[in-house]
């Protein structure tokens, strides 16, 4: 097959996906002997479309996940979608109430048809961004949260819970949202920093002797307020404990009560207690044995209890009570201050803590076995490890966890109330006579199911060949910012029950941020559709960016001009491709690639830098330090492969007997493919299409993963070419200084000291005479350096370049000056190390004599440098 000219990634990226799948090439195999490799996708929310943390996200898990295919594993790269309860029903709402509408008008089953449609609506545009970013999922196996299989293993989760007596029901003061009228978790609650005001006001004796100043933020509340409390040993109220006030505006006589939680030094050391409004009240009355009285409804209006202001939203309430107790000379004084306060995650409404009847999971049991297995061998490992710390702070102060919602679309709680006398029942199946019965209406926190998503999507409750081959999943890919969210609650659900920890490693990545650092969102406007990147640039050159621009658990900056960088890298690869292809020729296959017999240095050099190039990206692999694999294989392919190997085999294609020529093709074709490899599972795309023009009786996702041939390396050869790499660029750089183009010749000296490196020098200098155009080469032990010659000092060698009217001396001086310098500062920073005991004894043997090879080899450099300075200044 012929390359085109020019990379284009849309004719490059067309219709391959297609062929993969149709190929089966990613579908596991639970009949195979192969060793198993899951990873199971984060599910999207079917709320909308992808953005750039998902295309973050899921690109790190398919480079795993195809680089294991290729390295031989039955590998399960599972799919599927969350049913996002509250974001997805408050989406249809908006949906149906734009097209006139009302849920209120619609019974749960009506609107549970809507909710469907739109979830297969929006799946379908999930889809369609994972095969255009070139996801390598199964899709035979994609699940939905509230696909059959997974309902059941909720209804089995929720009721082992319940009779473990890890799930209970009870009324608690709860996060309440009232604008979609449904519990929160905390992690559901974000605080926001407001201005917010204290009022203080009288509460006045009921035997006329005075008032007491009560401070609140919330006086709307005060309508539930059941008890005044101070604290035993405050000194200021001891005659008044026991007494009762009239509590304002109700004209209601509530007790003055005392309790240790007071404290005396904050504000008047006084408190109104509303046990139905405030969690710490709501603990407080319970010691007390206090009245719950709850004056506020669902939508956050006042209900019948709140006397005059019944009906009013709980803001106007508060506006018309101040206003109220100031006409009543009941108002002290109002003070502006900073607090925190709760906001829904989802709708953005300030949380009400709010009296209601919920369901509930039990954490203290949760979490001690989830900390005491974080001590075992059986440990979750954390990538970068640091985040394990910020899972076990959250598992030890964790509370526990709300799981009911006050929604239609998600699990319905598996419990059924009878219709006369009351009794509940839980069941993984309704109660037989069900026409007695009545289910509660609540369904379960969509986290509740999606926290079960590593081994519900393979089969559980039931022992499948799927769970028992896949299950634990070998390593999670997301977020850092839904530790707690999702992966906590994975890893405790896992433990619970199977027994076993859900997967093995959880890396880590960070934010998608814009170029100023900024966290991408609707409200900035900064957000960028990975879509449109795609169509402009390339789903690979998208993929390499996210993959390789960060590190394990940063952040990462998105960047236009990083991703056409990637684009121009790209376009290299093809370029560089295309000519081995043509210089290779058509009829030459990989079964012909021979690399016995007579080498160039060039080919020794390449094949070794290759095997040192293979042997770190799949270490680096192993560690998740993809933007250290992306460094590595870039600077092998750009500099080594394409503007030093590929330009000297020219001369071998060129020049060479056909014995050499053969060599040459086997090892530019052998070493390409080798890239092809290391780089398919960032660049799926090109790596395949340039693949295929190589030899179409495979495809690349399929083929084998590099690995190190020990045979093919000569660490000698390294040697060599780095002497001739220096040597070939010191002669370009003086060239460049001087302004004397390479089509010019020159007379080139090399001094080389050591007779074993002028050897090799002197064997290889057609390369030198190709790359710098000598009018004359001279290479020996001691050159005639005249005073107005230009040299350059490399590692090994003195490269002189006699260049009578080219150049200033007094210039020359000054930079040789200027090298000298630096010279000076190597050899201190290298003497200060070793002249370190503690280094040179506890650093590796090899570290330690790097240092002084350095240390030798600056020193020579700078004598020959001294020399040469003492030479132009006439010494």
């Amino acid at each position: 097959m012929d390359m085109p000219t020019k990379y284009n990634p849309t004719e490059v990226e067309k219709g391959k996906y297609e062929t993969w799948v149709e190929a089966g090439y990613f579908e596991s195999d639970v009949t195979s002997d192969k060793p198993p490799f899951t990873i199971v996708i984060p599910p999207p929310n079917v709320t909308g479309k992808l953005h750039l943390g998902h295309a973050w996200d899921t690109t790190l898990q398919d480079i795993i996940t195809r680089q294991k295919r290729m390295q031989g594993f039955d590998t399960l790269y599972l799919p599927g979608m969350d049913h996002a309860g509250i974001a997805t029903q408050a989406r249809v709402v908006q949906r149906l109430k734009e097209e006139g509408i009302d849920i209120h008008d619609l019974t749960r089953e009506e609107f549970l048809s809507h909710a469907w449609n739109w979830k297969e609506e929006y799946a379908g545009h999930i889809r369609d961004q994972w095969k255009k970013l070139g996801l390598g999922l199964d899709y035979k196996k994609e699940r939905f949260t509230l696909d059959e299989g997974l309902s059941k293993a909720v209804r089995k989760t929720f009721v082992n819970m319940y009779n473990k007596g890890l799930i209970y029901r009870g009324e608690y003061i709860i996060n309440w949202d009232p604008e979609t009228r449904t519990a929160l978790s905390d992690i559901e609650v974000i605080h926001k920093e407001i201005e917010g005001k204290f009022y203080h006001i009288k509460y006045p004796y009921s035997d006329g002797s005075g008032y007491l100043e009560i401070a609140t933020t919330r006086p709307e509340t005060m309508l539930g307020d059941t008890a005044v409390v101070v604290h035993p040993d405050d000194e200021r109220y001891q005659d008044i404990i026991g007494k009762t006030v009239i509590l304002p505006l109700m004209e209601r006589e509530i007790p003055v009560i005392t309790d240790d939680y007071v404290d005396i030094e904050f504000g008047t050391g006084a408190m109104k207690v509303t046990p139905a409004h405030d969690p710490n009240d709501f603990d407080l009355g319970n010691r007390h044995n206090l009245e719950r009285i709850n004056v506020m409804n669902e939508d956050g209006t006042i209900n019948e209890l709140g006397g005059e202001f019944v009906g009013m939203d709980r803001f106007e309430a508060r506006k018309t009570i101040v206003k109220e107790l100031e006409k009543r000379d009941q108002l002290i004084k109002v003070e502006s201050h900073m607090h925190s306060v709760g906001h829904s995650e989802r709708s953005n409404a300030i949380v009400e803590p709010y009296l209601s009847t919920q369901w509930f999971v039990k954490m203290a049991p949760l979490r001690d076995e989830t900390l005491e297995n974080q001590e075992t061998d059986n440990r979750v490992h954390f990538v970068p490890n640091r985040f394990e710390g910020t899972f076990n702070r959250w598992m030890e102060n964790v509370h526990d966890w709300v799981i009911s919602r006050q929604l239609w679309w998600g699990h319905q709680i598996p419990a059924w109330y009878h219709n006369e006398t009351g009794e509940m029942y839980v069941g993984e199946e309704a109660p037989e006579d069900i026409e007695n019965w009545t289910q509660d209406k609540d369904v379960l926190d969509t986290w509740f199911s999606s926290a079960l998503w590593p081994f519900s999507t393979l089969g559980w409750p039931e022992e499948t060949d799927l769970l028992k081959k896949y299950y634990p999943t070998n390593v999670l890919v997301t977020g850092y910012d839904i530790i707690f969210f999702w992966v906590s609650r994975m890893i405790f659900s896992g433990l619970e029950q199977t027994d076993q920890r859900p997967f093995n490693d959880v890396l880590l990545h960070g934010l998608v941020r814009d170029e100023q650092n900024r966290k991408m969102s609707k409200s900035l406007g900064n957000g960028v559709d990975p879509m449109d990147v795609i169509d402009k640039y390339g789903a690979d050159a998208l993929r390499y960016f996210l993959s390789t621009g960060s590190t394990p658990g940063q952040d990462l900056r998105y960047s236009d001009g990083k991703v056409e960088s990637v684009w121009n890298f790209i376009n290299k690869i093809w370029n560089a491709s295309r000519f081995a292809l043509m210089n290779i020729g058509p009829d030459f296959k990989h079964a012909d690639i021979n690399l016995e017999g007579a080498k160039t240095v060039a080919d020794e050099w390449i094949l070794t830098r290759l095997n040192d190039t293979i042997r770190e990206v799949t270490r680096l692999f192993e560690k998740y330090e993809f933007g250290e694999v992306g460094r590595i294989l870039y600077h092998f392919i750009w500099d080594d492969f394409c503007d030093w190997y590929i330009e000297m085999s020219k001369i071998s294609m060129n020049e060479g007997t056909e014995e050499e020529k053969q060599m040459t093709r086997s090892v530019l074709l052998y070493t390409l493919d080798k890239i092809l490899k290391m780089l398919h599972p960032f660049m799926p795309f090109v790596t395949e299409e340039i693949y295929q023009a190589i030899d179409n009786s495979q495809s690349i996702v399929v083929s084998e993963w590099p690995t190190v041939d020990a045979s093919l390396s000569n660490e000698e050869s390294n040697k060599t070419m780095s002497l001739l790499v220096d040597i070939i660029k010191s002669v370009r750089q003086t060239r460049n200084e001087v302004n004397t183009p390479l089509s010019k010749p020159i007379d080139i000296k090399i001094e080389i000291k050591d007779a074993n490196s002028r050897a090799l020098i002197e064997e290889n200098k057609h390369y030198i005479t190709r790359f710098t155009n000598p009018e004359t080469l001279e290479i020996s032990e001691k050159v005639n350096i005249q005073d107005d010659a230009k040299t350059q000092v490399v590692k090994g060698a003195t490269v002189v370049l006699p260049l009578e009217g080219l150049i200033d001396i007094n210039e020359e001086i000054e930079r040789l000056e200027k090298e000298l310098e630096r010279l000076d500062g190597e050899l201190k920073r290298v003497k200060g190390k070793l002249s370190n005991e503690k280094f040179v004894q506890n650093a590796p043997e090899k570290i330690v004599n790097e240092e002084r090879e350095k240390e030798a080899s600056y020193k020579a450099q700078y004598e020959d440098v001294e020399a040469r300075l003492n030479g132009l200044r006439g010494k």
